[in-house]
């Protein structure tokens, strides 16, 4: 058999290719390719890996697949820039590398609720524009955060807040009470109910048509408890953009802390206006964006090539034992 060719769209921690190529596998690099430049690469690749901001749709697939694509490995946890059900029908699989980034979206989603708390954005530029002032701020301690979506994310951030003794709670469609109570969470079956008592919201859901603005004109404006706080660092279109705005202006949601917005970079006028608002603060998509969280997942994206082209070898084997021997101690698996 051939070396198998691979193709990367996205930027991925150099150890990816490194890794690959002292196994025996191609790599070829062509970053934010346009449609036409991936319509045209696509067929001549065994596998591409992306992150989140290659598109690959049905055409795209069916392109591929007509040539010699088999694999695609996104190299973070999301997958709703693939479209699964065209992957399968083509007989091209997809893997995605979900623990690589679990702390570090984890950390960040609880530096957003610090920030929040102590207003970190208002005093550090009243500072660097020579002002003194201080405004109130509040403590974690005992505070009610409900965590929507108690998924891998999800469960460190409940990990995380418990120690700072938040009272937590979890809401899932899948059964999650082992792993609550394992916490120290409550679970709740209604998302209105866990909305009406919480004084943080955090969001850590995959965007489906289940999902998609399931944080809507309801949920805030029935079901939100008053002045409540809202994090996503999910997906943008899980809230719907005008209903949080408009909660904002009515000072129904106190402050909301986006790491995602339904535009990225925002294009709409309501993204724009969403971060610009004053009780807003807005990341750009930085839940991924350490050193840690794009090794690992360079090593798990390296270690899904080598595997399913049979390319295994001392040097992968031993850097995703590494990985995956890290993972552990957070309570994670490879």
């Amino acid at each position: 058999m051939k070396n198998p060719r691979v193709l990367v769209t996205d930027h991925l921690h150099e150890n990816f290719s490194k890794l690959l190529e002292s196994c025996g596998v191609e790599v070829h690099t062509a970053l934010r390719p346009s449609r036409e430049e991936l319509a045209r690469l696509l067929p001549g690749y065994d596998a591409v890996v992306v992150r989140g901001r290659t598109i690959l749709d049905r055409d795209l697939l069916g392109i591929g697949a007509r040539g010699r694509l088999r694999l695609v490995v996104r190299a973070g946890v999301g997958l709703d820039n693939i479209d699964l059900e065209a992957a399968q029908e083509f007989g091209v699989k997809v893997y995605n590398t979900p623990t690589a980034s679990t702390q570090s979206v984890a950390e960040l989603t609880i530096a957003l609720i610090l920030a929040i708390a102590r207003s970190l954005v208002d005093h550090v530029n009243n500072v660097k524009n020579g002002l003194w002032g201080k405004s109130m701020g509040f403590e974690l301690y005992g505070k009610n955060l409900l965590v929507v979506g108690f998924g891998r994310i999800g469960r460190r951030v409940a990990e995380i807040a418990r120690a700072i003794g938040m009272r937590v709670y979890a809401y899932d469609i899948a059964d999650v009470e082992s792993y609550a109570t394992r916490i120290g969470a409550q679970v709740v079956d209604d998302l209105c109910r866990g909305l009406s008592i919480a004084d943080i919201v955090t969001l850590h859901v995959p965007l489906n048509n289940e999902t998609y603005h399931m944080i809507g004109r309801r949920e805030l404006f029935e079901c939100l408890k008053h002045r409540a706080i809202i994090v996503n660092t999910s997906r943008g279109a899980v809230i719907d953009s005008e209903a949080l705005l408009e909660a904002l202006e009515q000072g129904i949601v106190a402050a909301a802390a986006l790491d995602v917005l339904e535009t990225e970079p925002p294009k709409r006028d309501i993204d724009k206006r969403l971060a610009r608002h004053p009780r807003v603060i807005v990341t750009p998509h930085i839940g991924a964006s350490t050193v840690e969280a794009q090794y690992r997942a360079a090593v798990q994206a390296a270690y899904i090539v080598a595997r399913e082209f049979n390319k295994y070898c001392e040097v992968i084997e031993r850097e995703y034992a590494r990985v995956c021997l890290h993972l552990k101690e957070i309570g994670l698996e490879c």
